[in-house]
C-alpha cells in the first residue's frame, strides 16, 4: 500500500509525521516543566508563609509569654502541645490546612476550623520519619477522592539549627488552581500544536510539490522521449542541487542514447548498402545463367569466378560484423603477459612479406611488458599495417615504433602516404565509412569500411584509446595507448 502512493505523498506524509512528533515532544516538555515549575512556586510560596509563624511561636516573644513558670525558656514537648491548636490554626487558611504531630506522628493540633477550608489528608509514616530524622524540604503529592493535594512537611525543632526535632507541622494544599492553570496551558499548547501541524504540513506539501515540479517535468520529458522524440531535453539552468545535477545526467544519457540510436540507424542503413551490392552482383550473374548463358563455358566461367569474388567478399563481411559482435563482451579478450620487443620483432617478419617494395623500419622502444591479448593486438597491428599499405605509395616509407606513456604504453604506425581529408577524420572509426580517395599511388582498394572500426573496438576491450593526426599527401600516424595491466 505505502509503495503505490506518489512520492509526494509519501514524503507529505513523513514531514507531516516527523513534524507532529517534534511538535509533541516539545508540546509535552513544556508541559511537565510548567507543572513542575507551578508545584515548585506553590510550595517555596507555602514555606515562606509558613516560616515566620512557625518561628514566632517556637522562638519568638510568644515563648517568653506563654511559658509555664518555672520551665526553661526553651521549646520543649509540653510547649509544642500547649501552641499547637493555636500554630495549626495560624497555618491554616482559605486554601492551606496544617496539622501537627509529635514525636511519635500522631496528631496532636487540626488547624481547619470553618467548612470552606480544606481538609487535611493522613499523615504518610514514611515522608514523616524524613521530616523528623530533620530534613527540612520533604513535599510529595497525594491522590485523594480524584484530587491532587500538595504535602508539605516542616520540621519544628527545640531551636533554630538544631538536631532536636520536637515534632513536625503537615501543610496540605489542593493542587486545584494549579491545575486550572494547567489545563488552560495544556489546551493552548494542543492547539498551537494542532494550528501549527495544519499550517506546517500544508506548507510543506507547496514545498514539496515545487521540489518535485521538476521531476514531473521530466517524466514528460521522458515520455516524450518513449514516443521517438529524441530531440527533448530537460532545461533546469537555474538548479545546481541533486535535481539539477539529476537533469544534466539525464541529459548526456539522452545524447548519448541519441547518438547511438544514430549510429546504430547508420549502421543499419549501411550495412544493407554492402549487402545489396554484392547480392545485387550475384542476382545478375543467376539471371544471366537462367536466360541460357550456361551453354557458353567461357560466359559462365567468368559469371562464376564473378560469383565467387562476391561470396567472398560477403564471407569476409560476415566475419567482420561477427567479431565486431564479439568485442562487445569482454569475456573474449584473452590477457596474458606480452613483451613488446619479442613480440614487434615476431611481427616484423610477416609485416615485409606484406610490404612488397615500401620500406618498413621498427623504431624500438625501451624493453616494456604489458597485459594483452596477443592474437588481438597483432590482429590490431596487421589492420593499420594493411591501411597503411593501401595508402601508400610502392615506394613509400612506413614505421612501427613504441614508447612509454603516461599509465602504459604507445605504440604507434606511421606512414607518408597521400593522408585523409580532413572532413573524414572524425567520422574513419564509424562503421561502413568510406571517405574520398586522395591517392597518389594510382591504386583503388576497396574495402568493407570496417577495418579501422574493428582496431578501435579491440583497443577499447583492452582499456585503451586510438588517435589519429594526418596531413593530405604528407601521411597518417595512428597512436595507440594501452595500459600496462
Amino acid at each position: 500500500m505505502w509503495k503505490k502512493l506518489s512520492l509526494r505523498t509519501r514524503l507529505t506524509i513523513l514531514y507531516a509525521g516527523l513534524l507532529a512528533l517534534l511538535l509533541t515532544i516539545l508540546g509535552v516538555t513544556f508541559f511537565i516543566d510548567t507543572r513542575n515549575l507551578l508545584i515548585e512556586n506553590t510550595a517555596s510560596h507555602i514555606r515562606a508563609t509558613a516560616k515566620p509563624i512557625i518561628e514566632h511561636w517556637l522562638y519568638g516573644e510568644n515563648l517568653s509569654s506563654q511559658a509555664i513558670e518555672g520551665t526553661k525558656k526553651k521549646p520543649d514537648s509540653k510547649y509544642l502541645k500547649k501552641i499547637s491548636r493555636q500554630l495549626a490554626r495560624d497555618l491554616t487558611s482559605r486554601n492551606v490546612v496544617a496539622i501537627v504531630l509529635d514525636k511519635n506522628g500522631k496528631v496532636i493540633a487540626n488547624g481547619k476550623v470553618l467548612e470552606e477550608e480544606p481538609a487535611p489528608v493522613s499523615p504518610n509514616p514514611f515522608y514523616y520519619r524524613r521530616a523528623f530524622s530533620g530534613e527540612n524540604e520533604v513535599t510529595y503529592i497525594l491522590s485523594t477522592d480524584n484530587k491532587n493535594v500538595l504535602v508539605l512537611l516542616i520540621p519544628l525543632r527545640s531551636a533554630p539549627g538544631s538536631d532536636h526535632v520536637l515534632g513536625v507541622v503537615q501543610l496540605s494544599s489542593p493542587l486545584t488552581p494549579v491545575e486550572r492553570i494547567l489545563y488552560r496551558h495544556g489546551l493552548t499548547l494542543a492547539v498551537g500544536t494542532l494550528i501549527t501541524l495544519i499550517l506546517g504540513t500544508a506548507l510543506g506539501l507547496l514545498l514539496i510539490s515545487s521540489a518535485l515540479s521538476e521531476l514531473r517535468h521530466m517524466i514528460a520529458t521522458c515520455q516524450s522521449i518513449t514516443e521517438g522524440r529524441m530531440d527533448q531535453r530537460v532545461h533546469l539552468p537555474q538548479r545546481s542541487d541533486e535535481v539539477g545535477q539529476l537533469a544534466q545526467a539525464f541529459n548526456r544519457m539522452v545524447e548519448r542514447l541519441e547518438a547511438s540510436f544514430s549510429a546504430q540507424r547508420r549502421f543499419v542503413a549501411s550495412a544493407a548498402h554492402e549487402l545489396r551490392t554484392p547480392l545485387t552482383a550475384l542476382r545478375g550473374s543467376l539471371e544471366v545463367l537462367m536466360r541460357g548463358a550456361q551453354d557458353d563455358p567461357a560466359t559462365v566461367a567468368h559469371l562464376c569466378h564473378g560469383m565467387y569474388r562476391e561470396v567472398l567478399r560477403l564471407s569476409k563481411l560476415c566475419e567482420e560484423l561477427l567479431d565486431l559482435a564479439k568485442l562487445e563482451i569482454s569475456e573474449n579478450v584473452q590477457k596474458e603477459k606480452v613483451v613488446l620487443k619479442e613480440f614487434v620483432n615476431e611481427f616484423e617478419e610477416q609485416a615485409r612479406v606484406l610490404s612488397q617494395e615500401r620500406e618498413i623500419s621498427i623504431l624500438e622502444g625501451p624493453s616494456v611488458s604489458l597485459k594483452a591479448d596477443p592474437n588481438m593486438l597483432k590482429q590490431i597491428l596487421f589492420d593499420l599495417l594493411q591501411n597503411a599499405l593501401q595508402h601508400t605509395g610502392r615506394n613509400g616509407r612506413i614505421a612501427l615504433g613504441w614508447k612509454l606513456g603516461d599509465n602504459g604504453v604507445d605504440i604507434w604506425v606511421e606512414d607518408n602516404g597521400h593522408g585523409i581529408l580532413a572532413e573524414d577524420l572524425p567520422h574513419i572509426f564509424e562503421p561502413f565509412y568510406q571517405g574520398k580517395k586522395v591517392s597518389e599511388c594510382g591504386e583503388h582498394h576497396k574495402g568493407s569500411g570496417l577495418g579501422l572500426t574493428l582496431v578501435k573496438a579491440m583497443v577499447e576491450a583492452h582499456g585503451g584509446s586510438i588517435e589519429v593526426r594526418s596531413e593530405v599527401n604528407r601521411g597518417t600516424t595512428f597512436l595507440i595507448k594501452l595500459p600496462f595491466e
